[in-house]
């Protein structure tokens, strides 16, 4: 066999074995007529795996949100077990501030344009907790939030313990910002397991739980526009815009965080803490019409990511 042959065949057999790993795993996720399974955590290990999910860490000006805790990675925050991801938010004196929690991320591992992202969830319902799933853009190329974007999968607040939220955020950059939310029922509560799903396909947003269309958001805007001082301009004409459906035709990374106080989750009871979030997967499809990438995303060690986002 001529030795310049052998690279050749060594490459069709990762992708031959490669293909049936990704069949096997594609036929048993149900993601659906049309769609295939091109990223997941089933958080099988001991572990929060560093090849899919990133810490942010402390807290930034309250994350522009007033928020109270301070994120770790301390595994008293974040931990799997038993198949599922624990973040738990504790009221404890630490780097200065009384709450702790934790904030997983994506960002530079995994994002995508479009498709169907499910997470199955328990949430915690106490006064002052905060659980949020989002997408955020990888790339402002829109300019600053949220003129190139932002979706809420959920979030929920003891305000509303039957209910979460679900918000897309667009317009100019900041403070002539625009978003639209709804709310919507979660039967038999936030404290048990349910799938909630974001469908995202081009000019369409929809949100599921359970199976069940909660949500459908056709319309939205982006300008980049800005004056003097940088901040965004209100009520930019429609000639001046984006075009459509921008921002929502890039790349987005996922966040998974519980916060405590904050703008959204109010003044914290001490009394019910500690908390936990927990996660038994998520999983994002990407419908088969979109075609696989380029051969040089093979990666051996999750070729999952075979069927991927373009990068």
């Amino acid at each position: 066999m001529s030795p310049y042959r052998t690279p050749l065949l060594i490459t069709i057999l990762l992708w031959a074995s490669a293909g049936q790993g990704l069949a096997a795993v594609a036929q048993s996720a149900g993601g659906g007529s049309g769609w295939k399974l091109c990223w997941s955590d089933e958080f099988g290990g001991n572990r929060v795996d560093p090849t899919r999910w990133r810490f942010d860490l402390g807290n930034v000006e309250g994350w522009g949100n007033k928020e109270l805790e301070y994120f770790t990675s301390r595994p008293e925050n974040v931990y799997v077990k038993d198949g599922m991801l624990h973040i738990r938010a504790m009221r404890e004196s630490f780097a200065g501030y009384q709450f702790t929690s934790a904030r997983l991320s994506t960002r530079g591992l995994f994002s995508t344009t479009y498709g169907r992202f499910e997470f199955r969830a328990k949430l915690p319902t106490g006064q002052g907790l905060w659980p949020v799933i989002w997408l955020m853009p990888m790339d402002s190329a829109y300019g600053p939030w949220p003129a190139s974007g932002e979706i809420d999968v959920l979030e929920a607040h003891a305000k509303e313990p039957g209910r979460v939220v679900g918000t897309i955020h667009y317009g100019s950059p900041w403070p002539a910002i625009a978003s639209v939310n709804a709310r919507y029922p979660v039967p038999g509560g936030l404290d048990q397991f349910h799938v909630y799903t974001l469908d995202w396909e081009p000019g369409v947003i929809q949100w599921y739980v359970d199976g069940k269309l909660c949500e459908d958001r056709r319309n939205w805007w982006s300008s980049s526009r800005t004056d003097a001082h940088g901040e965004g301009l209100k009520n930019t004409p429609a000639s001046e815009r984006n075009p459509w459906p921008a921002p929502f035709n890039k790349r987005f990374y996922i966040i998974i965080n519980l916060s405590v106080g904050g703008t959204f989750g109010g003044k914290p009871d001490p009394r019910v803490f500690p908390q936990e979030m927990v996660l038994d997967y998520v999983r994002v499809y990407r419908k088969t019409s979109y075609g696989l990438p380029a051969l040089n995303s093979l990666t051996v060690k999750a070729p999952v990511e075979l069927l991927g986002a373009r990068r």
